[in-house]
């Protein structure tokens, strides 16, 4: 039996909205990589960027389950002597809990030339209100 390899040619993207209203960041997070790298298409080939287009919404209201809004840190290197710094997630998640989504997606995508590119077709808004109504985006939920 021959395996199927998608060529980039071949390929056609959809959009897709997400509410992520309520939903543990993870959860949000492993879903949009996996529509990201295509992995949701019966088409999937590892070393093709066959994935879709997502909007997350809502990233204000992401919930972090457990203590991890206490006790995880988001650590960061500012390139100086001693740049050393350290957000803790409740304060991160009030002021740019875009950027902390972005982040964890950004981190389940492969280190490379492809994951950079596929990172690209991911657009995160605080609020409920996006600009891509004319490519008319699917709604998904998450269970």
């Amino acid at each position: 039996m021959k395996s199927y390899m998608a060529k980039p040619e071949e390929l056609k993207r959809d959009w897709f909205v997400i509410d992520a209203a309520g939903l543990p960041l993870g959860r949000v997070a492993s879903k949009v990589a996996s529509i990201l790298k295509g992995k949701t298409k019966p088409i999937y080939t590892p070393n093709v960027d066959a994935g879709d287009y997502v909007i997350v919404l809502n990233t204000d209201k992401i919930v972090l389950t457990g203590k991890k809004e206490q006790q995880k840190y988001y650590t960061y290197h500012t390139g100086y002597i001693g740049g050393l710094k350290q957000i803790r997630y409740d304060k991160l998640m009030a002021e740019k809990s875009d950027f902390a989504l972005t982040k964890a997606v950004k981190g389940m995508l492969p280190k490379n030339s492809l994951g950079r590119d596929m990172i690209k077709k991911l657009f995160v808004y605080k609020g409920a209100e996006h600009k891509h109504q004319a490519q008319q985006p699917k709604t998904i939920t998450i269970d």
